[in-house]
């Protein structure tokens, strides 16, 4: 836990207004959002990201009963990762039109039909250390990592198959 010693920080929110089109990051930076869809099992947001140099757009999907947001980060020449899909591990909450995500510090990178790796797990354990979140909500966050990484190794570390098993099936502009 040394090594985050003054990098620990609390969980990150994210906001996603569907009535107003727009994504605002944890330090409150607004972004247009060229497509929100909204789906019994959650939301798509598909969106350019500006001012970043690794990637120049994202696809997301935040799937509030599986604590869980996809995203497909569409990356820059030069800045390519052996990745398909990053999970992030999050607690979704709803008022109407607006989502919020609360991100829980655990990752998971998933290489299609070939592995994964779940990252984090020393912030995590660093935030819940200085008090940031409450061990419930860490073992929270542990939970669904266990249960994310265990569908996707039950087969063969295919999304679109793991997801089939819960009736939710995602749209990507590119996958």
């Amino acid at each position: 836990m040394a090594e985050h010693a003054g990098t620990i920080h609390p969980p990150k929110i994210e906001t996603f207004d569907v009535a107003a089109g727009t994504n605002t990051d944890p330090k409150g930076t607004v972004r247009e959002v060229e497509e929100y869809r909204v789906e019994p099992f959650g939301l798509y947001m598909a969106r350019p990201a500006p001012g970043r140099a690794q990637f120049h757009y994202l696809e997301s999907w935040l799937l509030p009963d599986l604590g869980l947001r996809l995203t497909d980060f569409w990356f820059s020449p030069g800045y390519e990762r052996d990745q398909d899909f990053y999970l992030d591990v999050v607690t979704v909450d709803r008022d109407g039109e607006v989502w919020r995500a609360t991100d829980w510090y655990l990752d998971i990178v998933l290489r299609e039909g070939r592995d994964l790796e779940v990252l984090d797990s020393d912030e995590l354990l660093a935030a819940s250390a200085a008090g940031l979140l409450s061990q419930s909500d860490a073992r929270g966050a542990l939970e669904i990592a266990y249960t994310t990484v265990a569908g996707l190794a039950a087969h063969d570390c295919k999304l679109r198959d793991w997801l089939s098993t819960m009736d939710i099936e995602l749209t990507w502009r590119r996958h």
